[in-house]
């Protein structure tokens, strides 16, 4: 084939694996923070205090980090098509057996349990590897690109479950999920994975010094400074922002905005998070990336700030305010670290190492949600959860000021 019509042929291959990989992101992150808006119903059907119902979104979070690295050893071992279709299995199944639940226990099994790990077999893990065959130096751009399908998940299936919650209640919109992403399964086993596994033949050949740093294990990774940075900062940041988000729809509600208007506020922080991660990656490009990480922090401060005056001040400028500054820059800081954590170790068991490192942001999310849940119901009140936020979000940023793998 002519090297001119080999690179087209490359790259119309690259943007369809993009395109897939988007597609799957959006499902998963969008079914998984459709929670927000089941919890009010939930909470309401069978009179558990909040805590316990958000208990089921924390560990939903928490199984999407500690599934991480099996779900990159499995990615390793048997390639993108056994970790795609296990995770939409889970993910349908999950839905389905939930729609009959009755207890606390059983929520937590399925919408917890098997939802975390289907989640994790589509989302960033196996979307980060696969990319990385494709995109080589441009990772953090494809990665932005696939982030952001957690703002376009939400932007749809927040407002679509809200609407299906009205019209057929909790159990029938749960069944209509888990119907839905059954039905893929089809589709997605017939689509080219040999192909789209194999890498493109054109991407730029890393430099010789960067050379050096491959055949890193597990082990061997686990004992540099830059794997416990990246982990605190997925762990500390998670918690600052999964305190907040699964309760916002509920807190615009009681701040007097009507339900579906708050859940089409937040589903619209979808909009606002591709322009951030698109913004954020382009910034790592001009100004490099410490200084857009550190951006992106000052953003996310400057929306809790919004958030907390908001009790005080329902308007929609503030609201506006909100969904822009903390909406836009949900998961910002996720294609850089990712393409950090790939350029540092990269090698064969980079799967296994990343999938690691997002354990922080699996336990971080989990611990976040499931505390801000308790501060809720403790105090009666949102500020302490507030201020639990905006500090974790403070130690979420600290690496990027003083651990030097992360400096340059």
């Amino acid at each position: 084939m002519d090297p001119k019509d080999s690179l087209k042929t490359s790259q119309r291959t690259a943007l369809a694996v993009l395109g897939v990989c988007f597609t799957l992101s959006v499902l998963g992150r969008g079914l998984q923070e459709s929670f927000t808006v089941f919890l009010l119903p939930i909470s309401q059907a069978f009179g558990w205090d909040r805590g316990d119902v958000v208990s089921i979104y924390s560990l939903t979070a928490l199984c999407v980090g500690l599934a991480s690295p099996l779900v990159g050893r499995l990615f390793d071992r048997s390639g993108p098509r056994a970790v795609f279709v296990t995770g939409l299995a889970l993910i349908g199944g999950a839905f389905i057996a939930a729609s009959y639940a009755q207890q606390l226990w059983q929520f937590r099994l399925t919408i917890g349990v098997a939802l975390g790990f289907g989640v994790a077999c589509i989302s960033n893990v196996p979307n980060s590897i696969l990319l990385g065959r494709w995109f080589g130096k441009r990772l953090p751009t494809a990665m932005a690109v696939v982030y952001s399908a957690t703002g376009a998940g939400v932007l749809i299936m927040l407002p679509i479950a809200q609407i299906m919650i009205d019209h057929f209640g909790w159990r029938g919109a749960y069944q209509s999920f888990g119907w839905l992403v059954l039905a893929l399964l089809a589709p997605l086993l017939i689509l080219p994975w040999r192909l789209f596994s194999g890498g493109s033949e054109h991407l730029e050949k890393p430099e010789a010094h960067e050379l050096a740093d491959e055949g890193w294990t597990l082990w061997t990774a686990m004992r540099h400074h830059a794997f416990w940075a990246l982990f605190s900062t997925f762990f500390f940041t998670a918690i600052g922002m999964y305190a907040i988000s699964p309760q916002v729809v509920a807190y615009l509600i009681d701040a007097g905005f009507p339900p579906l208007t708050s859940a089409t506020a937040w589903g619209f922080s979808g909009v606002v998070l591709l322009f951030g991660m698109l913004g954020v990656s382009w910034l790592d490009g001009v100004i490099g990336r410490r200084p857009s990480v550190l951006f992106s922090y000052a953003l996310s401060i400057v929306g809790i700030v919004m958030l907390w005056l908001l009790q005080w001040y329902p308007n929609y400028w503030l609201l506006t305010g909100f969904v822009v500054c903390f909406g836009s820059m949900i998961g910002s800081r996720g294609p850089l670290l990712t393409a950090t954590a790939m350029k540092i170790f990269r090698g064969e068991r980079v799967g296994t190492i990343y999938g690691t490192i997002t354990i922080g942001s699996g336990l971080g999310s989990a611990l976040g949600s499931w505390s801000g849940g308790l501060l809720h119901d403790w105090t009666q009140s949102y500020n302490p959860l507030l201020a639990f936020a905006l500090v974790s979000v403070i130690l979420g940023m600290i690496p990027f000021l003083v651990v030097p793998a992360l400096r340059r």
